[in-house]
């Protein structure tokens, strides 16, 4: 029973309303680049779209298609990553795996609001599909950098 009243807390009110409101979920008509990452343990995916502007995001465009976790975070990505650079995702990110595989604090702002995600540290079969919309956003980028700078 212990367990059944864990995954409860688990899908929060918080986690579940970030869930139903993920924003960014227009795909770009014409973006830089593209990437699309997947969860071979639940099937989760995430697409990104992005278009970049000075190194910083400019245009951003998501469609999720994962568990309530993956949402979450995709949600809280979606909130905060225009204007921002690839070294700034790359910290939330970073600071989002210590914090689900080490441990570790919740990330810093702007990504702060993915402390709620804490008690997922415990299921690391969801930690692959909170991740995915991260991972996602940081391959698209590296894909710009590289046609960029060709």
């Amino acid at each position: 029973m212990s367990q059944d009243s864990d995954l409860i807390k688990l899908y929060s009110g918080r986690i579940l309303a970030l869930a139903a409101d993920i924003p960014l979920t227009t795909r770009l008509p014409a973006p830089d680049a593209t990437a699309r990452r997947r969860s071979p343990l639940c099937g989760s995916t995430v697409t990104v779209d992005v278009a970049v502007t000075d190194r910083r995001i400019s245009g951003f465009g998501q469609e999720v298609k994962a568990c309530a976790l993956g949402q979450a975070a995709a949600s809280l990505l979606g909130a905060q990553v225009l204007g921002l650079t690839e070294a700034q995702i790359r910290r939330g990110r970073d600071q989002l795996w210590a914090m689900l595989k080490d441990g570790g604090p919740a990330p810093d702002a702007p990504f702060d609001g993915l402390a709620v995600l804490a008690p997922a540290r415990d299921y690391k079969n969801r930690h692959a599909s909170i991740m995915l919309a991260f991972d996602a956003t940081l391959e698209a980028l590296a894909a710009t950098a590289a046609t960029q700078s060709a």
